[in-house]
């Protein structure tokens, strides 16, 4: 069996709504990143291009991978697909590009995901005449589910009650993700993976007026609730890309590898309360590749709401100064389709910034599921 390499990684700074990538095209978007991880092979070259991407409606239908591959101005003969595995939409093209490697029936392929939420609002493929949701005027989903709402910020709520998880508890978390992702920024930590695009170079999310007293300040997004907008992912717009390379494409095309992918899995769990699957998929993840917590040293878990981080921090043991390190989307955001990519090119390079083996990722997903990918950097 081939390894799969990581050879490339590279992001776009992460747009805040409305912000300086909002006009801009998801398929230009798309076309930067891919661009800059091919540029050190034949192009013609790639098998496959796998792009994650959620409401893939307007500017994002169409196959939203291959337009942007096309938008780069790359060969024809290479395809593209899309992946909408919600929230974990890239992390899972990712994990289907090393597939593809590990397999043998590829040797290159561009992973990564594309989202821009300001033009395409969130939702926006849910939206059909005669269906709420899309669990309406299903007799197995209300035979098996019944007619309860099915919503991400209930389900955020019922891990904060799980898991006794208080308002301030989350507030001193969500403050602490900007302070590191502005101390990222300051530092220069992301400048590295950071491409920038039509003279947007930073990411824009992180607020450095934000305080415990504002947090404090703002309403619950439902009645009787402990979670605020400050305790959840921003809307935002952005892409991320990685070039995954057999042990041939290595040697034929002159490449260094910068990690492998050691580990790939995704399990289910509860679509109802929807965002606890990072933990038992953490765990079955672990297992199956004979490590423990405390072998890892970087860990990316989605900030989608502050409850779903501290929960998998309490059951899992691990050490909070190794998980999201440089913030996450709470400060950062979370342009859904690409955010899986662009957590595994900030895994990357900071394994690569302290010297690190082993670093995993991880996210919850819409119908309850969660991705894991374990990658060592070499």
């Amino acid at each position: 069996m081939s390894e799969a390499y990581i050879v490339a990684a590279v992001r776009t700074p992460v747009g805040r709504r409305n912000g300086g990538l909002a006009g801009a095209h998801p398929a230009d978007l798309g076309a930067h990143v891919i661009n800059q991880v091919v540029s050190g092979v034949d192009p013609a070259a790639v098998d496959d291009v796998i792009f994650g991407c959620v409401d893939t409606v307007g500017p994002q239908a169409g196959d939203v991978a291959r337009t942007c591959w096309l938008a780069a101005g790359l060969p024809e003969e290479v395809p593209g697909v899309t992946v909408d595995r919600q929230c974990g939409s890239s992390q899972q093209a990712l994990n289907f590009a090393a597939q593809a490697v590990l397999s043998g029936t590829a040797d290159l392929v561009v992973a990564g995901g594309v989202q821009n939420m300001s033009m395409v609002p969130m939702s926006s493929a849910m939206v059909f005449p005669g269906f709420d949701t899309p669990f309406s005027g299903s007799k197995g989903w209300a035979a098996r589910y019944g007619t309860q709402e099915i919503s991400q910020f209930a389900g955020a709520e019922r891990i904060a009650a799980d898991w006794a998880l208080s308002r301030e508890e989350m507030e001193a978390f969500a403050l602490s993700s900007h302070e590191r992702a502005l101390r990222a920024i300051d530092t220069g930590r992301f400048e590295r993976e950071i491409a920038p695009y039509e003279g947007v170079a930073v990411d824009e999310g992180p607020r450095r007026d934000t305080s415990k007293e504002k947090m404090a300040s703002l309403r619950t997004l439902l009645p009787g609730g402990s979670l605020t907008a400050a305790l959840s992912s921003q809307i935002s717009d952005g892409a991320a890309a990685l070039l995954v390379a057999s042990e041939r494409a290595v040697r034929e095309h002159g490449l260094t590898p910068r990690a492998r992918v050691h580990h790939l899995s995704v399990r289910g769990a509860s679509p109802v309360v929807m965002l606890d699957a990072p933990i038992p998929a953490t765990a079955h993840a672990l297992a199956r590749a004979g490590m423990s917590i405390s072998d890892l040293d970087a860990v990316e878990i989605n900030e989608a709401f502050a409850s779903v981080v501290l929960a998998w921090l309490k059951a899992t043991g691990a050490d909070p100064a190794v998980v999201n390190p440089n913030g996450g989307a709470i400060a950062l955001g979370h342009p859904l389709g690409a955010t899986g990519a662009v957590l595994a090119v900030k895994l990357i390079h900071e394994l690569e910034r302290v010297g690190g083996r082993y670093g995993l990722q991880t996210m919850c997903e819409g119908g309850g599921q969660a991705n894991v990918t374990i990658i060592e950097r070499l």
